[in-house]
């Protein structure tokens, strides 16, 4: 049996194939179907295919009890990227701000420690995490729940752009696949496969992000969860994670930790301009967050967003109710 017909025989039926069918329907299909013309077709619009049978294909991805038949690829890495030490990080779409420069200070600090950062390219979390990643010249994977043809959302066209000049946008499903709510539940589990670690940045109760740190907790891999306000229904999910025992994450070492990745020397910041004002007034010295609000202007809501991002990305430290810078800004 060929993976490509397969994946094919699924595209033009509708249907989520990962084993031979069992029906005439598939044979008659198998008998008339012409791989190599197909494989020419997909060269023609810039595209891949690597089946599960083969040697390129990612060996963590096919030790799951379902793995895809094959995955399509669009981009100009070699696949072998698809098996090099990677991290998935995702989270809800409708992110906050603080999520949003978690996801993006994560997705860049790990791509610049040398991981692959996988996510599925949606909207607010996932889209912060491939864009950190491209901002330190790393390589970034996204995982689509339709044709790999496609940019989904529109929105994200220019960012397709950029992750396939160093990664891959990759799906199960073959070229003009449409979008379909079911395939994105299936594409989690592509995500988590691929992956070492899972990262949960946000997460509402019962939201996809929740639904992939599943897949990967089945698959005997590690997840992490970013706490969370326990007054936010953004944070419900991954308190819950942390509750039956997902590892807290607190920053990006604690994913390096896992890979074996010593921390460096520090890199300059990247930070808000919140976070950057914030910084400037504790390297006098030690505050509250009283004070600090008075110092830089900032309401309590950007102020709790901008100690967040410098605590996870390492600059400071709070004790005794008091902030204090530990990395200055170089």
């Amino acid at each position: 049996m060929s993976d490509l017909a397969l994946s094919v025989f699924a595209a033009e039926t509708g249907g989520h194939v990962v084993h031979e069918p069992k029906e005439m329907r598939f044979e008659r299909f198998r008998r008339g179907f012409d791989a190599d013309r197909y494989r020419a077709s997909l060269a023609a619009k810039g595209l891949r295919f690597v089946g599960r049978s083969k040697p390129g294909f990612p060996e963590l991805l096919r030790e799951l009890h379902d793995p895809p038949p094959g995955l399509f690829l669009r981009g100009s890495a070699e696949p072998q990227l698809l098996s090099d030490p990677s991290v998935a990080i995702v989270g809800a779409r409708s992110c906050s701000s603080y999520g949003s420069h978690v996801a993006r200070m994560l997705g860049r600090e790990l791509a610049a420690a040398g991981l692959v950062v996988v996510s599925g390219m949606a909207r607010g979390v996932d889209g912060e995490a491939h864009r950190g990643a491209l901002e330190a010249g790393g390589a970034t994977v996204a995982v689509l729940g339709c044709g790999v043809d496609r940019d989904y959302p529109a929105a994200h066209t220019h960012l397709a752009r950029g992750i396939c000049e160093t990664g891959f946008v990759v799906s199960e499903y073959a070229p003009g696949v449409e979008p379909a709510p079911w395939r994105f539940p299936a594409r989690n589990r592509i995500i988590a496969g691929l992956c070492h670690a899972t990262v949960i940045v946000e997460a509402r109760e019962r939201s996809g992000a929740l639904i992939t740190a599943d897949f990967a907790l089945e698959a005997g891999r590690e997840v992490f969860a970013v706490p969370g306000e326990i007054t936010s229904a953004l944070s419900a999910g991954t308190n819950a994670l942390l509750r039956v025992g997902a590892a807290p994450l607190t920053s990006p070492a604690d994913v390096l930790e896992v890979f074996g990745i010593e921390v460096g020397a520090p890199s300059r910041l990247d930070l808000g301009d919140h976070a950057a004002s914030v910084l400037a007034a504790l390297s006098q010295e030690p505050a509250g967050a009283d004070e600090l609000g008075r110092v830089t202007g900032l309401d309590a809501a950007a102020l709790a967003t901008a100690l967040a991002e410098l605590e996870l990305a390492g600059a400071v430290a709070e004790a005794d109710g008091l902030y204090r810078g530990v990395r200055p800004q170089q």
